[in-house]
């Protein structure tokens, strides 16, 4: 008899001890739902951190000892055509990025596209960060909190919590306003040589004049199915420093290199649009003047870019030489629009197959007819007018605005709240485990 207490009381024992390592371990290693995922193995470790956290939880800790991407992240059901905002609180120690770019450090994004927040680098103190992005035709994303990036890679140490995922309401008006970045000089090294562009008095007065016109015929272009295009200007003097390189289209400004420059200007205007123009040698640039169909955070963006030549009529009216020098902003505004479409399933012609369709480049107007033909559904063929389907000019970019009412999406990202919860949680993952070992 005494023999089966001292057995019962050493079982309790050991039962104890058992459940305070599992604890332990859970409070340590516990990612919940999350997936765990990283570019190099051996480099970067998910831990929970119980000394250094925001709220009541222990935070979410990436630690990379070298340069690697780092992500944890959970797959959300969400319905089509809605916009969304993921937020969270980051901290950071020592993130430093293997090529320097701004668009890489610790950030929310969502996997396999470049849909993602700003990033944090460096070491700073507990701040939230968001992202914002429309689900187009997507009924389910995978969202990543990550130390990194989707071209880059980073070391250091970062730490999230209090994720929180909303739904939005979207603006419905066919009202766009754009964001047009004059930058003056180029100052960047390209295949080891130093360049150096400088925008003339009469680039400036040029553009200008551009722009003005562009917001006129883009609505009359539409026949009025966009409503309004209201551009405000910005002239920056801080030089253009990095250049991107493509061997399609030649070099180019990625957002991410001039982000710092356009932010305090971007935040809070509720812009749908960026337009970036600035100067470069034709030597620079491949067939054609401009590059769209990017983005800078769900927003459109573009390069306009202006060659450095005396005299010339690109983007300058002139009834004799060239009448819509607004062509390159229409273009690569409609490659947008193009893209739109196709992400929502639409099929549409190709911006670039005028000629298929019987269009030709004119000397005075270049490509203005197909471009009208093509904002109004307007292109004929033997099946019937085709072109962009006119709810295009509806579908807006989800901004922060959307989110004035918005409706937090309960148990997304869910962290147990009691011992309870957390026993349920480590049979349910234990029972999982158990399962894909057998199912293996």
């Amino acid at each position: 008899m005494k023999f089966k207490k001292i057995l019962e009381i050493l079982f309790t024992i050991f039962l104890i001890i058992l459940i305070f390592f599992v604890f332990n371990f859970y409070s340590v290693n516990n990612f919940n739902d999350f997936y765990l995922s990283k570019s190099h193995l051996n480099i970067s470790k998910f831990t929970r951190d119980k000394e250094e956290k925001y709220s009541n939880n222990p935070s979410y800790k990436i630690t990379s000892e070298d340069y690697n991407d780092a992500m944890f992240s959970q797959t959300v059901k969400v319905k089509k055509d809605t916009s969304y905002k993921v937020t969270c609180m980051v901290k950071t120690k020592d993130v430093v990025s293997k090529n320097n770019l701004t668009g890489s450090g610790a950030q929310i994004s969502i996997e396999e596209s470049t849909e993602k927040s700003p990033s944090i680098s460096g070491t700073s103190d507990w701040q939230k960060i968001e992202m914002i992005f429309n689900s187009r035709g997507r009924e389910e994303v995978n969202i990543g909190f990550r130390l990194g990036g989707y071209v880059d890679e980073c070391k250091g140490e970062a730490w999230f919590s209090d994720f929180k995922l909303e739904e939005g309401t979207k603006e419905k008006n066919a009202d766009w306003r754009f964001a047009c970045f004059i930058f003056d000089n180029v100052n960047a090294t390209v295949n080891g040589q130093k360049i150096d562009y400088t925008l003339s008095q009469q680039d400036i007065i040029d553009i200008n004049n551009t722009i003005k016109r562009f917001e006129s015929s883009i609505t009359t272009m539409s026949n009025g199915l966009m409503t309004s295009a209201k551009c405000d200007t910005y002239r920056i003097d801080t030089p253009i420093t990095e250049l991107t390189y493509d061997e399609t289209y030649g070099y180019f400004v990625d957002s991410s290199s001039v982000e710092p420059q356009i932010k305090e200007y971007m935040n809070g205007n509720n812009y749908d649009y960026v337009f970036i123009i600035f100067k470069l040698d034709d030597q620079q640039v491949k067939d054609w003047v401009g590059l769209g169909a990017m983005e800078y955070y769900g927003l459109g963006y573009s390069n306009i870019r202006l060659l450095n030549k005396d005299n010339n009529y690109l983007y300058r009216y002139n009834a004799r030489v060239n009448t819509f020098p607004e062509e390159v902003f229409v273009h690569e505004f409609l490659h947008t629009y193009e893209r739109i479409l196709q992400e929502y399933g639409y099929k549409i012609p190709e911006l670039h197959d005028y000629s298929k369709y019987g269009y030709t480049n004119k000397s005075l107007e270049g490509l203005k007819q197909w471009y009208a033909d093509y904002m109004t559904c307007n292109i004929k063929t033997n099946k019937g007018n085709i072109g962009l389907d006119p709810i295009v000019y509806t579908i807006k970019p989800t901004k922060s605005t959307d989110f004035q009412n918005s409706t937090v999406i309960e148990n997304t990202f869910y962290e147990p709240q009691n011992v309870f919860e957390k026993i349920v949680q480590i049979f349910k993952k234990a029972g999982k485990n158990l399962s894909n070992i057998f199912k293996d």
